[in-house]
């Protein structure tokens, strides 16, 4: 059985409507990438899972229960955590004191604070000093390693590679098969299709909000791909 069952999901910005129909599953264990470009719908997409943006149709089941009325701290409860784009860190307050803040609710797991500074490395040194006083990179890494603290089951990760520089990006990626290597599963938000597609088990390409082709990175052309991402139909 899948871990998340997205079926028929539609999501509304008042009378604007972002995601038409969403079908797809994530199984347990697997990386899941859903590319697009900008404006396809794929925050979107995360943020209604994580429960950000009300159900307009449709439905999200986890674990086999669905949690279209379920809160966001309810959700987390579940094992669902979302590491927004933008980062969203405590700049006021220490390394140390956001990563124990996205652990207040005491699920049980194997990410402790060590254990994220095991991941991240370049984190502990880092302990005490001040979130606002960190880069682009550490800020991001930051907000992985919080969401970790929740103990997810299926962690959400939207656009990680924004705005970093390519050695970050790399040694963040590098990161992810270590959270999935301790029972975490992933779906990844991501523009950057290459490294998206290294790392994925399955991806999802969004158009307008709408899913445009699903697959395995290595049974889908590249030429599919691109044609997806921008909308276009092969004949």
């Amino acid at each position: 059985m899948s871990l998340l069952v997205v079926r028929g999901l539609d999501s509304r910005y008042g009378d604007f409507q972002a995601l038409f129909g969403i079908d797809l599953t994530v199984d347990e264990g697997e990386t899941l990438a859903v590319i697009g470009a900008n404006g396809a719908g794929k925050s979107t997409l995360l943020n209604t899972i994580a429960g950000l943006v009300s159900v307009a149709g449709g439905e999200v089941a986890f674990d086999g229960q669905v949690v279209n009325r379920a809160s966001v701290h309810r959700r987390v409860d579940l094992g669902i955590a979302l590491v927004p784009e933008g980062r969203r860190i405590f700049p006021s307050l220490g390394v140390e004191e956001n990563l124990r803040l996205g652990g207040y609710r005491k699920r049980r797991g194997p990410w402790t604070v060590e254990a994220v500074y095991d991941v991240f490395p370049l984190l502990r040194p880092l302990a005490r000093r001040s979130a606002a006083r960190l880069s682009g990179g550490e800020q991001q890494t930051l907000a992985i390693g919080r969401a970790l603290m929740a103990n997810p089951r299926l962690l959400l990760l939207d656009e990680v590679s924004l705005g970093l520089a390519p050695i970050v990006v790399q040694q963040l990626y590098r990161a992810l098969e270590a959270i999935t290597g301790n029972g975490t599963t992933l779906m990844l938000v991501e523009q950057d299709i290459s490294q998206a597609l290294r790392v994925a088990d399955r991806f999802a390409c969004l158009v307008e909000g709408r899913v445009s082709l699903t697959g395995r990175p290595a049974d889908v052309s590249r030429a599919d791909v691109t044609d997806a991402y921008f909308g276009m139909a092969r004949t």
